[in-house]
């Protein structure tokens, strides 16, 4: 006897995959993955910055792909994505208790907004910044990248 047959006012939930959607295939583009990871990131208390480091400083000199900075989207076997994330931290912060909350942000966000699991988020510190250092990155910023408005 089946689950369904036993219960039959509960109902699946649909879940966007090639496997559910007659119309045709959809896929999201790793870029849009990653930029996805990298604001759910910035969403989490003590995070300064996302790929601040210096290979991502030369990284983005000769890449396209800016939101693509500090963040490593890839898929398993199975599907799922692994994600490596590279961040500043603000100095005082407990570094492993915002690690993990930036795990579970990024973890949450992916299966919420693409409807896929995430096997994997790995968080790589590159360094943490007094608030002193955050202003004058600020002030670098605007001065490299002036606002039109």
């Amino acid at each position: 006897m089946s689950k369904e047959s036993e219960n039959p006012k509960e109902s699946s939930i649909p879940t966007v995959s090639e496997d559910s959607n007659t119309l045709g295939d959809i896929r999201i583009n790793h870029s849009v993955v990653a930029s996805i990871v990298r604001l759910a990131a910035l969403e989490v208390t003590g995070v300064v910055a996302v790929g601040g480091g210096f290979v991502d400083g030369i990284a983005e000199i000769f890449s396209k792909k800016g939101d693509e900075r500090g963040v490593r989207v890839e898929e398993d076997e199975a599907g799922d994505y692994q994600i490596e994330i590279r961040v500043i931290l603000r100095f005082g912060v407990e570094l492993a208790s915002v690690a993990t909350q930036i795990q579970h942000r990024i973890s949450s966000q992916i299966e919420k907004m693409t409807s896929k699991s995430v096997s994997r988020v790995n968080v790589v510190i590159d360094g943490v910044r007094t608030d002193d250092e955050e202003k004058k990155a600020d002030d670098w910023q605007t001065q490299q990248h002036p606002h039109t408005d």
